[in-house]
């Protein structure tokens, strides 16, 4: 990164900044942007004004020539641009995206960094081997249907039970859209179904799988969670007052061993003769909601590694800082993850998807670069039959936050990937099964990518916002980054983290870095809250359901 005014004096003079020394545009840092006739040390005078996080043009750039921006072109001129001018998304042809063809496969082969050693948090281990950051009872829901029964009940529970549960956080219901009126044999079904089985088993629901089903629905509780689903372990009445993993003969739940792989889920059928009225629906969920409590409740949290974290990285509400701020120091975090053993997933194809030369040459091995490259392909098919591409990604306040086109922002949503080898690629609702650094593929939608990657085993979130976003979810705590300082200001009941700094200054790339990677240790404890969690923000859970609606 490149600061063109760096014998100003912060705060009062102009201030821009280049990504690399090969750019013809910078963009504007001061709040509140420049007027025309602004000139900063280098010599540069401002043709017009410029709003904050805006490109300024460096040079004079001709019709049809490229505009750089990170050393790659996002955009070729539609008139002759003067150095000084405001270079906004109405002056840029977008360029063609890049073919899937003749990429660079794993040609990256960085030193290997050191291990980052003796980093713990206090976590919530699980009899699969997991570890949860939050101690949930969660209550899945097999379709749309049994939604408002379970939220009455859900409330209830929460008023009436959970004050007797201390060491329970809380209690969810998973909602979604899902299991009826739905092509559900379809080949693309597979993806909302799995999807919902795995976010049942996530780590910090502690192995607790409870379900509410109406009956008559496509999506039977059996096919939701087919034997073999759920890791049980035996229990008895004596083990209630146990701490986390203990059993009363003395063992630990894993020594145990699983029990009868064919044991059905828990499941409370709405439409069970029993049920005599609505009361009887709600007593029925509470009182297996209880069972499920005491247990949950025996649980305490006990030092793991810092390897145990698994991190979905996302961004929402993206603008033209970042790039510069929030990304490249959740960047810098993820290596340091990576460094500690840890998982950390980034996401969004259509936010990728300009930048994959950059992925595939930074595979582990030929065989994960063809599966990023089989993602990539496969998502590009499902927005044809759309009748759109990738340009349809970026959003009004993408570009008032002065991102031209999805070229630009996926130079900036990449970086949240850091350095590290990519080490494996999931599909859709797919489940994690190694560590490293992964890409999950999923949709950029903010509340489709937080689901698919709850569903891959994510015990704890980070996203980043420049434009700003209320954004949480109930089943994970959420960090909050702010790209820009002037938000982070504002929001600041909001915002957990403000990489603003970095664009004035104040702090590197790598103070926010190491700050965000000991933030998440104290949140993953519990020693810390998030604002989101704070203020209960949590948005609904949408399932990703490519397959046809009947």
């Amino acid at each position: 990164m490149t600061d063109l005014s760096t014998q100003a004096t912060l705060g009062t003079a102009p201030l821009c900044i280049t990504m690399d020394p090969r750019d013809n545009v910078a963009i504007v840092v001061n709040d509140g942007g420049l007027p025309p006739g602004t000139v900063f040390p280098s010599g540069l005078t401002l043709v017009d004004k410029v709003p904050q996080a805006h490109k300024v043009a460096l040079v004079d750039i001709p019709e049809g020539g490229e505009v750089r921006r990170y050393n790659v072109v996002i955009g070729y001129a539609l008139k002759d641009l003067k150095a000084g001018m405001w270079v906004h998304e109405r002056l840029l042809a977008m360029p063609a995206a890049r073919e899937l063809t003749g990429l660079p496969i794993a040609t990256v082969r960085p030193e290997p960094a050191p291990p980052l050693e003796g980093y713990t948090f206090e976590g919530y281990r699980n009899a699969d081997g997991s570890v949860g950051t939050r101690n949930i009872l969660a209550i899945t829901q097999t379709v749309q249907c049994v939604a408002g029964v379970t939220d009455f009940a859900v409330q209830r529970i929460k008023a009436e039970l959970l004050p007797r549960f201390p060491n329970v956080d809380d209690v969810v219901a998973l909602e979604h859209g899902y299991g009826c009126g739905v092509a559900i044999d379809a080949p693309d079904a597979i993806i909302p179904i799995r999807t919902l089985r795995n976010i049942s088993l996530n780590p910090n629901f502690g192995g607790e799988v409870m379900v509410v089903s109406l009956g008559c629905e496509k999506l039977q509780p059996e096919r939701l969670l087919p034997p073999g689903s759920i890791a049980v372990v035996e229990r008895s009445r004596l083990d209630a007052g146990k701490t986390a993993g203990e059993t009363s003969a003395g063992g630990t739940s894993s020594d145990k061993g699983p029990a009868d792989p064919s044991s059905p889920p828990d499941v409370v059928c709405l439409q069970d003769d029993a049920h005599v009225g609505f009361m009887a629906m709600v007593d029925s969920i509470m009182k297996q909601a209880e069972v499920h409590l005491t247990r949950l409740n025996a649980r305490r949290r006990v030092t793991v590694p810092a390897s145990e974290l698994v991190v979905g990285v996302q961004c929402g509400g993206s603008d033209a800082f970042s790039g510069v701020t929030a990304n490249p120091a959740v960047g810098y975090c993820t290596d340091l993850l990576v460094r500690a053993g840890a998982t950390v997933m980034f996401s969004e194809v259509t936010e990728v998807r300009d930048g994959i030369d950059q992925l595939t040459s930074r595979a582990s091995t030929p065989e994960v670069a063809d599966a990023m490259i089989r993602e990539m392909a496969w998502y590009d098919a499902y927005l044809s039959q759309g009748r759109v591409d990738r340009s349809a990604n970026t959003t009004p306040g993408n570009k008032k936050g002065g991102l031209s086109n999805i070229v630009e922002k996926a130079m900036g949503s990449i970086v949240k990937s850091g350095t590290s080898p990519i080490s494996g690629v999931i599909g859709p609702g797919e489940k994690l099964t190694q560590k490293g650094l992964i890409y999950a593929a999923t949709p950029a939608s903010d509340f489709i990518c937080g689901t698919l990657q709850l569903a891959a085993g994510m015990n704890l979130h980070v996203f980043t916002t420049g434009r700003g976003t209320p954004y949480g979810l109930a089943q994970v705590p959420v960090i909050k980054v702010a790209t820009r300082a002037d938000l982070a200001r504002r929001w600041h009941d909001l915002m957990d983290i403000n990489a603003g700094t970095i664009a004035t200054g104040e702090k590197t790339i790598a103070d926010v870095g190491w700050e965000m990677f000991q933030f998440m240790l104290d949140v993953a404890s519990g020693r810390k809250k998030t604002w989101a969690e704070h203020w209960k923000l949590h948005n609904a859970l949408v399932l990703f359901n490519p397959a046809p609606v009947t």
